[in-house]
């Protein structure tokens, strides 16, 4: 049974998320006081949805301040889905934002999107456009060091590579990633992408190409 964690200062929107997805069979504990989130707490989950405006602590912070020792998918909850906020967030590590006001449907169908992909189990290596993708560990290795993608990026890249030379549209990455498509996905994409092509650059390397119009792919060429 996945365990999931809510950090909403909400109380009546706690007690909705956590009935919307007890329906799914999930283990589903809250917390209305972010400052009382302590990473270790956090390890226990298989997921966490952290809402961005709350007082004292925001979601935001808490991300911050938990990411580098917490593995599983974080999604935010929030009303703040403008570019900068949308950049802040992904690059404190987020999987995934879900904007409020949001269906009891999309809730549950992005965060069963995400424990999906937790549980697949690929078992392939691949090296591709200077990068090793270990599959089973979900890692992908530049040179001699693992280079710092969230779970996200590294299924954004992995999609791409076992697919090189095809072109996929913000949507239908999204969709093949995640498994659900809806309003907000493309810039979560979007910005995915950019964080990627940093971490990426870190290593002089430049795999992935915008198609103007279209979408983007991972250079054919890079396969190796």
């Amino acid at each position: 049974m996945p365990k999931l964690l809510v950090v909403d200062d909400d109380l009546d929107m706690l007690d909705l998320v956590q009935a919307a997805l007890k329906k799914d069979g999930h283990q589903v504990d809250t917390e209305a006081d972010a400052a009382a989130v302590q990473p270790a707490r956090c390890q226990l989950y298989d997921l966490l949805l952290l809402d961005v405006m709350m007082p004292g602590e925001d979601g935001f912070s808490l991300c911050s301040r938990i990411r580098s020792e917490v593995d599983c998918p974080i999604l935010f909850l929030t009303a703040k889905a403008e570019d900068a906020a949308l950049v802040q967030g992904f690059g404190l590590g987020a999987d995934d934002y879900i904007k409020k006001p949001f269906s009891i449907a999309e809730l549950r169908a992005r965060v069963n999107a995400h424990l999906r992909r937790e549980m697949r189990q690929p078992t392939r290596t691949l090296n591709r456009g200077g990068v090793r993708f270990d599959m089973q560990g979900k890692v992908a290795i530049a040179g001699e060091h693992t280079l710092p993608f969230t779970k996200s990026e590294y299924a954004i890249c992995e999609h791409l590579v076992l697919h090189a030379g095809q072109v996929f549209t913000k949507e239908q990455l999204y969709e093949s990633v995640f498994g659900f498509d809806a309003e907000g996905d493309s810039s979560a994409i979007a910005e995915h992408i950019k964080n990627i092509r940093v971490k990426l650059k870190a290593d002089d390397l430049s795999p992935i190409e915008t198609v103007w119009g279209v979408g983007y792919k991972w250079r054919k060429d890079s396969v190796l």
